[in-house]
């Protein structure tokens, strides 16, 4: 499998995180975890659909899809060779450019072809075909450069900001004081715009600066445990075990999966 990452422009920082591709011209059947991290995506396959597993039961994918916020990890399998981009978007993105209510897509992947919204029906059209990696980069910036012009405001700027730059460490009240929030208004705008209650999604950044930590190999595992936040080494691996189904001991945390792609940044 072949994964590309791919940096919007600048102009775009605000909205989207990254555009990503797969490519893997190999038809067998190879079933991958995905694992929260964060974002919701817009994705497009064409190449052949995948299959997902979120309630114990496989169910086949249409080829152009919606991904909400995901509470936990789910598993997707090729039915043929893979050939898929997406746009991973910031947390309350799809609010803002669409006004999506986005507690309703929690843990929900959902056809674009027939989506409500006609912006987002309508995208593949403007999207597909493309001839390369260079060209589709093209296409997406300009596309969303257009669209991002009558974007609506993001109330919870200041609160997502803290929790970023405390890696998902800062408490609620200490949102609370930078967004300028009650208690109330900041549940509430986190259900519309995230899809999460601010608590749940800060666990979820904290999980995924466990990679960062790894990733720059200078940490051993109690300062991995210490430096991400939690009280004790034994909170540190049900989280892990929460969002991942592993224990933290056995992750393979360099295989070229796609979760290791995603959250390896």
């Amino acid at each position: 499998m072949k994964f590309t990452r791919i940096d919007p422009d600048p102009q775009l920082d605000h909205i989207i995180e990254c555009y990503w591709m797969m490519q893997d011209d190999n038809p067998e059947p190879r079933m991958e975890k995905i694992i929260p991290d964060g974002f919701t995506e817009l994705i497009f396959n064409y190449g052949s659909p995948y299959k997902a597993k979120t309630n114990g039961e496989w169910q086949l994918q249409t080829q152009n899809l919606l991904a909400g916020q995901i509470s936990s990890f789910f598993f997707l399998e090729n039915t043929g060779p893979t050939g898929s981009f997406a746009i991973k978007l910031k947390p309350a993105a799809l609010t803002q450019l669409f006004n999506l209510n986005m507690d309703q897509y929690l843990d929900k992947i959902v056809d674009l072809d027939t989506f409500p919204n006609p912006e987002l029906a309508a995208m593949k059209e403007k999207l597909l075909p493309f001839k390369n990696e260079h060209d589709l980069k093209r296409v997406l910036d300009s596309y969303f450069i257009k669209l991002s012009k009558d974007i609506i405001a993001n109330p919870l700027k200041d609160a997502l900001d803290l929790i970023f730059s405390s890696n998902g460490t800062a408490t609620v009240a200490e949102m609370l004081s930078t967004a300028k929030l009650s208690e109330r208004q900041l549940e509430r705008l986190f259900k519309k715009y995230i899809g999460l209650s601010p608590k749940y999604y800060s666990r979820i950044i904290r999980f995924n600066y466990i990679f960062q930590l790894i990733k720059s190999k200078n940490s051993s595992w109690t300062e991995i445990v210490y430096q991400s936040g939690y009280y004790d080494q034994s909170h540190f691996i049900r989280n892990f075990k929460a969002f991942t189904g592993e224990d933290p001991a056995s992750y393979f945390f360099e295989e070229k999966n796609m979760a290791n792609f995603f959250l390896n940044k």
